[in-house]
């Protein structure tokens, strides 16, 4: 069973993630776990794609395939994986359905946590952080007791710039633009379904385990 995850900046998308990989026993594939993995142990790849990073260029879309064909090769994907930042663009997802074809493999289903922009745009830059230890508040869902006064350790609370309601808006138009051809790329293959992520946590998953089990 291969299933793509797909979700903007703010969708919840990594808490479902984990949820899916532990009921459907799917090894949760990260494209930047992957990209950490081969940096961090100097792989070959690894190596190839610190030169683009040294010189503030993009790793060419052949050395992101090539890990991602590592990783699935593996063993524990043998029964399939759940796909999460990987693919980013239509080509890519052209690079995943030969690599697949070669394992006699397919996406079996393209899940799309869809939140309008102006609520990812509140989930994220209400977000605010203690100087001490770095815990997360957020002013709408868990604000604190004494505003900008950290709970725990009475420290300052701050807005980290990621977290600032300009960077955000910035964050989330180029994840949609970016995106959205693919999304049409996977609507036209009939694999997308569109999940309400404007709910609750539970009500995403509950949708989201529907549809896996629908094609698993």
């Amino acid at each position: 069973m291969i299933i793509v995850l797909l979700g903007p900046p703010g969708a919840g998308k990594g808490t479902q993630a984990q949820n899916i990989a532990k009921t459907f026993q799917l090894p949760h594939v990260s494209s930047g776990d992957i990209f950490r993995e081969n940096l961090k142990a100097q792989t070959p790849l690894g190596k190839q794609a610190q030169q683009y990073l040294d010189r503030g260029e993009l790793v060419p879309d052949e050395l992101t395939i090539a890990m991602i064909r590592d990783r699935i090769s593996r063993q524990d994907c043998e029964n399939g994986v759940l796909l999460d930042g990987f693919p980013r663009t239509p080509a890519q997802a052209i690079a995943l359905d030969a690599m697949l074809a070669e394992k006699g493999a397919a996406v079996n289903l393209v899940p799309y946590i869809s939140v309008p922009k102006e609520d990812l745009v509140e989930r994220l830059s209400g977000r605010w952080t203690c100087r001490a230890q770095g815990h997360v508040y957020h002013q709408k869902f868990n604000p604190p007791k004494v505003a900008g006064v950290c709970d725990l350790d009475g420290s300052e609370l701050y807005q980290r710039e990621d977290d600032k309601p300009e960077t955000v808006e910035r964050r989330i138009a180029v994840y949609l633009e970016q995106t959205s051809p693919l999304i049409d790329f996977y609507r036209k293959a009939n694999l997308l379904c569109e999940i309400d992520g404007t709910r609750s946590i539970e009500a995403v998953g509950e949708d989201l385990m529907t549809a896996i089990r629908k094609v698993s």
